[in-house]
């Protein structure tokens, strides 16, 4: 029984014989399942982060540079991924984060009038290049250089927000929710990862996910506790 490219059909037979599955057949599972619920959860990972600043029309604390990256970064992860032919479940999460990752970007854009030429010059550049990216059609080695520096763009997406957020002692607008399911998710994948058998690079660029989300996670739940003793000795 097998749906979706998760084979029931081993847990079934076991739970049949009033045994319990074995590992070999349920960790499979387990990661394709996850897997799902990762690509499912996607839909709407970054849609607090973009209704906390449309409800408070500001984007104090927020650092542009990070989103941007976050948006070049997504596309050479899809791109990588669709050329590498692995399963929809090991990756389709990165589909639906470019498309909020984009329009992330353009309301921050919008709430951080005027927009300079440099910033117009940038978005035009990534509309210029991505289709490419994404269908493949650039030399193998530069494409495998191209995802391995993508690491290297994670980490650098994440650093201006930690760094933003440990300078002022605040996350401003930075939403908990966003933040919190962008941990969880890069917690989730790089189990998924090493049960898909996905290459090593896709593996360290989910712990490195797990590691910087983990961290403006912790900077949240930190830097709002003495704000909100703040107000209640206030009141």
């Amino acid at each position: 029984m097998e749906i979706f490219g998760m084979d029931f059909s081993c847990v079934l037979t076991s739970l049949r014989h009033g045994q319990v599955p074995e590992k070999n057949c349920l960790l499979p599972l387990i990661s394709k399942l996850l897997g799902y619920c990762i690509v499912a959860a996607s839909t709407t990972v970054k849609i607090p982060q973009i209704l906390k600043i449309l409800e408070h029309k500001s984007v104090r604390g927020l650092s542009l540079a990070a989103f941007e990256l976050e948006v070049i970064g997504y596309t050479i992860s899809l791109a990588y991924c669709l050329h590498k032919g692995l399963p929809f479940s090991a990756f389709g999460e990165y589909a639906f984060l470019l498309v909020q990752a984009i329009i992330l970007v353009s309301v921050i854009y919008y709430f951080s009038q005027p927009v300079g030429a440099g910033r117009w010059m940038r978005a035009l550049l990534f509309c210029g290049i991505a289709p490419t990216i994404l269908a493949g059609k650039i030399d193998p080695t530069l494409f495998e250089a191209l995802y391995a520096s993508q690491h290297a763009i994670f980490l650098c997406a994440r650093l201006p927000q930690i760094w933003k957020n440990f300078s002022n002692k605040s996350t401003g607008e930075l939403s908990f929710l966003t933040c919190f399911m962008n941990f969880g998710g890069s917690m989730v994948r790089v189990f998924t990862s090493m049960q898909e058998n996905a290459p090593s690079s896709v593996v360290m660029g989910s712990v490195l996910g797990a590691v910087t989300n983990g961290t403006l996670l912790s900077q949240i739940i930190i830097y709002q506790k003495p704000r909100a003793r703040k107000e209640k000795k206030d009141e």
